[in-house]
């Protein structure tokens, strides 16, 4: 199973749109495009008409946004538009804009975090999140989030990701996302005991969480070590 795949697929749960952005919807869409993609074959019609559409509003929200520099809202509003148009260069542009005209509000930040998260800059997003953090240091999401972008880096720094999520879950036992965190990093730590014991603690809060399937695949193989490892890695 890809890691970053199932990553991605364990976003999907419990952070639902931040302030317009939808991170975790267009996550969930990239994992699963290499096996909906049919070979190669062509986007339909639609999806074209709606990507030309994305550009189109992207490239009028820039305009008004380089137009009107001081103007907060309206480097936010051209933020979301060109990071659904994954123009994630100009995203982080406007954001890095909106967050110096608003230095004390958190949605730029947060904002700065997710895009480079998206864009697969996961030390600046760690550096976002931990920003972000600083400010509100009580957000289970943004905590989990940068719990996750210390998964995706490479190589994934599991000690510091699984303290995140255990933060986040002493104050909120049943935060899915962290649940799901939690037991992927405790698998790849080789932690298989406490890896089923967050699975059931994520059942017990969500029996129809649609990632439950793969995260014990992964803890199963987790408690499987391969024959090459058991026969001290020879061939027979």
């Amino acid at each position: 199973m890809n890691r970053d795949s199932l990553l991605f697929s364990l976003v999907g749960v419990g952070f639902g749109l931040f302030f317009g952005f939808v991170f975790a919807s267009w996550a969930n869409q990239r994992a699963v495009a290499p096996r909906e993609a049919g070979g190669g074959d062509q986007l339909p019609s639609n999806a074209v008409a709606d990507q030309s559409r994305m550009r189109t509003a992207a490239e009028e929200a820039a305009k008004r946004a380089r137009e009107n520099p001081d103007d907060y809202e309206a480097q936010m509003d051209a933020a979301e538009t060109n990071y659904r148009a994954e123009r994630f260069d100009d995203s982080l542009g406007f954001l890095l804009r909106a967050n110096e005209l608003q230095p004390t509000n958190l949605n730029p930040v947060v904002a700065l975090g997710h895009v480079n998260a998206d864009a697969g800059n996961f030390k600046a997003a760690e550096k976002w999140f931990t920003a972000a953090l600083v400010k509100s240091a009580d957000d289970a999401d943004v905590r989990a989030d940068l719990g996750r972008v210390l998964l995706l880096q490479k190589p994934p720094d599991y000690p510091r990701a699984v303290a995140e999520f255990r933060r986040v879950l002493q104050r909120d036992e049943r935060h899915e996302p962290s649940l799901q965190f939690l037991a992927f990093a405790l698998a790849k730590q080789g932690e298989v005991q406490e890896a089923r014991s967050t699975l059931a603690r994520l059942e017990a809060a969500n029996p129809n969480n649609a990632v439950i399937p793969r995260l014990r695949e992964e803890i199963e193989a987790a408690a499987s070590p391969s024959p090459r490892a058991e026969d001290g890695g020879t061939a027979r």
